[in-house]
């Protein structure tokens, strides 16, 4: 790939030769006699490379370099010194330079150094635009709700703090975007932020993945593994999905979290780490401590600041900022040029009961955007589950969310009941409701 380099030497012999090599790899070449030309030149040439020569008469290579700095430019540079002056030329790398090139330098020997300063400013630029990506994707939106509201402020509030934070609420609702926020918030942001997620892993898997093993712990295990948490060291683990771990495993978890020390699977001897613990349940948590099926001491070691995350049904405020969040981000990832949702298509979302949260709605605007040309993302581009909704409420005259909810609760009530004949019980068994509680229900609603 050819690159534009600037090439900056008082003597006319090594500009020639530079040029003539770097030109001959296919670089495009712009070159300065000083200095003072190079910062001239620099606005309008804008090189993605600067070999630069220590010694000249008026500015030399540090001052031009400290100058190139000052202007807020991280173009690499490369530095040309003689073999008398390579320990100008580490001074020159310890304020910024990428490499340093000696005198006479071997054609090949430029080749290289070269293309490994091109690279590593390559691998800067995709590390940079990698990150931003991935901040983009656990943006923190806030949306318009109480609810959401209150737990922002909690988690801005527990992050500043060591303690352990407990994550509650459903499958979908963004714990594991709170996480990364509560991470970001706090002084460790940039340490490591490790996730794990505890199910679908059996009991002596995850204990390996939480804290590693010993060479020869296990057959298998050739060599020594470093854990989650012994990665983790300095930043935070968020333990998705907590509420599934073994009893076993959860007694070996408990005593880590009143130590902040394990041993590795196979190992002999305690490893103290200094990680923040995140964890999070869509389970009724609880439940499982008084079903005896979690741990009641564990269950309070985790549970020191609990934060709620709020189904995205009782929060329907919330379902348009997050749409337009997730129009745009899928606009961008697939190139498409998606710049609103109409009028019919945004009434439809938010009069839909997402039972999958955040994440389903995520997925339902990704599939609209993946599936549509734009630039308005309308209502034909919804699955047939959302699209087939009537809308209950508009723009113009919108109803309270309880009304909501009771028109949904009165058609599936009604649909259920035309299914088993009018048998209430039946229905009540479709519906998965307790037969007192349908009767209440149809009570209520008025449905005879």
């Amino acid at each position: 790939m050819a690159h534009r380099i600037l090439l900056v030497d008082d003597e006319p012999f090594n500009l020639d030769l530079l040029e003539q090599e770097l030109a001959d790899q296919g670089h495009s070449i712009a070159t300065c006699a000083s200095g003072e030309e190079a910062l001239e030149k620099l606005p309008g040439f804008q090189p993605d490379l600067i070999l630069l020569d220590y010694m000249m008469p008026g500015m030399n290579g540090l001052e031009v370099l400290k100058e190139i700095r000052r202007k807020g430019l991280d173009t690499p540079v490369v530095i040309i010194t003689a073999h008398g002056t390579i320990e100008r030329a580490v001074e020159t790398m310890k304020e910024g330079a990428e490499d340093f090139l000696t005198k006479p330098f071997d054609p090949d020997h430029l080749a290289i150094v070269v293309k490994k300063a091109l690279e590593r400013t390559r691998l800067r630029e995709e590390v940079e635009i990698l990150s931003e990506q991935l901040d983009a994707r656990f943006k923190m939106v806030q949306g318009k709700s109480l609810s959401m509201a209150r737990a922002v402020s909690e988690a801005q509030k527990a992050a500043v703090s060591k303690s352990t934070v407990l994550l509650l609420g459903e499958s979908g609702t963004g714990k594991e975007i709170f996480a990364r926020a509560i991470h970001n918030w706090s002084q460790r942001k940039s340490a490591p932020f490790i996730p794990i997620n505890c199910v679908g892993l059996s009991k002596d898997l995850l204990e390996s993945e939480l804290f590693g093993h010993e060479k020869g712990a296990f057959t298998g295990a050739h060599q020594l593994k470093k854990g989650r948490v012994e990665l983790a060291d300095g930043g935070t683990i968020f333990l998705d999905e907590v509420g599934d771990i073994s009893p076993e495993l959860q007694a070996k978890l408990l005593r880590f979290l009143q130590e902040r020390e394990f041993e590795r699977v196979g190992g002999t001897h305690q490893i103290s780490v200094d990680v923040r613990i995140v964890a999070a349940t869509n389970r009724n948590i609880d439940k499982a401590v008084s079903d005896g099926t979690f741990r009641e001491d564990l269950y309070h070691r985790l549970n020191v600041i609990p934060i709620t995350l709020t189904p995205l049904r009782e929060r329907r405020e919330d379902i348009s900022e997050l749409a337009a969040h997730f129009l745009q981000r899928f606009s961008i990832e697939t190139k498409k040029l998606f710049s609103r949702i109409s009028d019919d298509a945004e009434a439809t979302l938010k009069a839909y009961d997402w039972p999958g949260n955040v994440r389903e709605l995520a997925n339902v605007i990704e599939r609209a955007v993946v599936l549509g040309d734009g630039p308005v993302l309308t209502i034909d581009l919804l699955p047939a589950r959302i699209a087939g909704l009537k809308p209950t409420h508009t723009t113009a005259e919108a109803k309270s969310y309880h009304d909501t909810i009771n028109h949904h609760r009165r058609d599936l009530i009604l649909k259920a009941l035309s299914e088993a004949g009018g048998n209430r019980a039946a229905a009540a068994k479709a519906l998965g409701l307790h037969r007192t509680h349908l009767l209440k229900l149809i009570k209520a609603l008025q449905l005879g």
